[in-house]
């Protein structure tokens, strides 16, 4: 019972020691950890609104922002802790090889940050451009370090690691899509008039492209009928809608100018 009171009353004393010799440098510590934090959520916050105010992208100007933020947090650390008199060598060394063994473990994630990293420095596409990669295509809506987000037409979220973007074929139409139609009519039929009918029945839909024209003309020679293509651009989140409207009004357009549609036929003789 003696040498536990006697082990006790060593701890005790200790603590005694310790606070008052480290109490002021642990609060100082504190001081300087707890003002570098909002001192650096300030700083990363002036940093983006400068440059949102300048018209850079948001993405990049929101990375450029955390970035800023955890640099001078890091900063803050490190003065804090020499202030208490702990050495950040061997903590910086330890954390080196714990990131070299995490960073094996986790290579494909890894990947997706720098690839998302070269995606916001090189920006191939922004906010509200459409693209299509890999088969997928939609509305940037969000670009974050492990992946992209596409929203299409049908309001579906589409979740892209970054590393299937970077290096792959990539269309960016800006905010617009091609629609592509293809319309088949009679060989008796006048070309020119046809032509027309079309151009007509495109005009009288709305959402079509003001900044580019549409490409209207003969695409090839089928077996029963002269094929015509027509080509336009449209909003990506309005493309089905569009193209739908586009073949009621070519049709009705075509019906009403008595433009013969013809239907594949085949004539079989028996010998």
């Amino acid at each position: 019972m003696e040498e536990e009171l006697q082990q006790a009353q060593a701890i005790y004393d200790t603590l005694i020691e310790f606070a008052v010799t480290y109490s002021f440098q642990i609060l100082g510590a504190l001081i300087i950890l707890f003002t570098g934090w909002w001192m650096a959520a300030k700083i990363g916050d002036i940093v983006e609104n400068l440059m949102t105010g300048r018209n850079i992208d948001i993405t990049l100007s929101r990375f450029t922002g955390g970035a800023c933020k955890i640099i001078v947090l890091a900063l803050v650390i490190i003065i804090a802790l020499g202030n208490i008199g702990i050495s950040v060598t061997p903590l910086i060394a330890a954390v080196g090889a714990v990131g070299l063994g995490a960073g094996l473990a986790i290579q494909g994630m890894l990947a997706n940050y720098a690839a998302g990293f070269t995606i916001i420095i090189t920006r191939p596409f922004v906010l509200g451009d459409t693209i299509q990669v890999r088969g997928v295509s939609g509305v940037v809506d969000k670009v974050m370090l492990p992946y992209t987000i596409l929203i299409d037409e049908d309001n579906v979220h589409i979740q892209i690691p970054n590393k299937l973007i970077v290096g792959e074929i990539l269309h960016n139409s800006a905010e617009q899509m091609l629609i592509e139609l293809e319309v088949g009519v009679a060989y008796s039929s006048d070309v020119d008039a046809v032509i027309d009918v079309l151009q007509q029945a495109v005009k009288a839909v709305e959402g079509i492209s003001d900044e580019k024209a549409p490409a209207i003309g003969v695409d090839n020679f089928g077996d029963s009928s002269i094929n015509f293509g027509v080509r336009v651009w449209a909003l990506t989140t309005r493309h089905f809608e569009i193209k739908y409207a586009l073949n009621k009004a070519i049709y009705d357009a075509l019906k009403r100018a008595e433009v013969e549609i013809p239907f594949p036929q085949r004539e079989v003789r028996m010998l």
